[in-house]
């Protein structure tokens, strides 16, 4: 199975290019663009697509012509979680709606003072989730690997500011699972993505639409260990100016009644397919996901 290998599409100048547009024309003019570079990446990247297509056509079943519609509509969707992520926030406009459902689930585990785990995917637009989480008024951190190119995240740093979270790097030596202790032993909550995993890290494998596929063992690993409550929570687009966010029952050590981190990952499997059943244009991870 080829792995992700940790960084992000793009360049610098693409970034420039839509950063200026939104600061002078607004988030319209950046869709509009953003239909040709879409089409640009439908044509040109096969390595890409064929990993997407995988999903549409063994995953979920589709026939041919609709999964290369569903193609196109993913890189446009792409396009527009990154505009979206910027327009908000570097304040360039962006008015856009939000529902949320599930928030309780979230207030309750703010409430318990035992800290907590978010887990996410790459589906939908985490940047856009984290403004709902500012809603707890409780403190989060974000578990993540170092992946961006350095050159556009130094970039986007500037345009965009200081992050309303706290970043937690995941290091080669494991010192970043100390740093998750403390958090949770502050009441902190920790949110993580849970559906990547980078080569020589330990998997956990379980099926996934239908077929077997690999899911990193930490997230679960620490959410069965350090029995604290864990959520599931995804922001997913809703049209071109809204944004559902959802977030699922919390998953308590007690309905656990086990440390084994299969447990925990049966469920989010669970959450994570009826998300890319009804987004399927929203699944962003552009590689052979399966085995």
């Amino acid at each position: 199975m080829a792995s992700w290998e940790g960084k992000s599409k793009g360049t610098r100048t693409g970034y420039q290019i839509f950063v200026w547009i939104l600061r002078h024309f607004g988030v319209w003019s950046a869709y509009f663009l953003l239909r040709f570079v879409s089409l640009y990446y439908f044509l040109t990247s096969w390595k890409t697509s064929r990993a997407i297509l995988q999903c549409y056509r063994q995953g979920l079943h589709m026939g041919r012509f609709r999964a290369l519609i569903t193609l196109y509509q993913n890189y446009y969707r792409l396009g527009q979680t990154l505009i979206d992520k910027v327009a908000v926030m570097a304040g360039f406009g962006g008015n856009f709606g939000q529902h949320s459902e599930g928030l309780e689930n979230l207030q309750a585990m703010a409430a318990g003072n035992k800290g907590g785990i978010l887990l996410s995917a790459h589906v939908g637009n985490w940047e856009i989730a984290g403004h709902f989480l500012q809603k707890l008024n409780i403190r989060i951190n974000l578990v993540m690997y170092d992946g961006e190119h350095q050159a556009i995240k130094e970039y986007l740093g500037s345009i965009t500011g200081a992050r309303s979270f706290n970043v937690i790097l995941i290091q080669p030596d494991n010192s970043h699972i100390f740093k998750i202790a403390n958090a949770l032993a502050e009441n902190e909550l920790i949110g993580m993505h849970a559906d990547r995993y980078m080569e020589g890290h330990k998997t956990l494998t379980f099926p996934f639409l239908g077929r077997p596929a690999k899911f990193p063992e930490g997230p679960f690993l620490l959410g069965a260990k350090l029995r604290v409550p864990v959520c599931f929570v995804f922001a997913m687009k809703a049209g071109d100016m809204g944004y559902r966010f959802s977030a699922s029952p919390l998953v308590t050590p007690e309905q656990l009644k086990s440390t084994d981190p299969q447990h925990l990952l049966r469920a989010y499997v669970m959450e994570l397919e009826k998300k890319v059943r009804k987004y399927p244009e929203q699944w962003f991870n552009y590689y052979p996901f399966w085995d």
